[in-house]
């Protein structure tokens, strides 16, 4: 039982790691702080996915599943989970392309923010 629920606790945690992933940066238009951890998160993601590194959340949900009895995790989270539910396999490059985007405009939102914040102040 303890297994199992550590295997929907990591996979939960995996879904809103993912999220963060994707909309982060807009959270630094207003949480400034927020950059380090989503700089973190793209790294991560983008390595992971180049470098085809395996994910330690993956490999907890993996093991957990298997402890408690279950099957295991046979392709990474995303494959399990993402891909072929809200949206098909041949459109994988195109969503990873997407979510480029996403974070590229993100970015380049707080980036035009912090220019207004710390813009110096016109003297009249």
């Amino acid at each position: 039982m303890a297994y199992r629920l550590l295997a929907e606790a990591t996979m939960v945690v995996h879904f809103v790691v993912l999220v963060y992933l994707l909309i982060g940066g807009f959270l630094v238009w207003v949480w400034p702080w927020a950059i380090v951890p989503h700089l973190a998160m793209v790294t991560w993601g983008v390595s992971s996915t180049a470098l085809g590194w395996h994910c330690p959340l993956t490999m907890l949900e993996d093991w957990a599943r298997r402890q408690s009895g279950g099957p295991g995790l046979t392709t990474g989270f995303i494959d399990h989970y993402i891909t072929g539910v809200l949206y098909p396999q041949r459109y994988v490059a195109l969503v990873q392309i997407f979510i480029g985007l996403v974070v590229a405009f993100s970015w380049a939102g707080a980036y035009v923010r912090w220019r207004r914040v710390h813009a110096p102040s016109s003297l009249v």
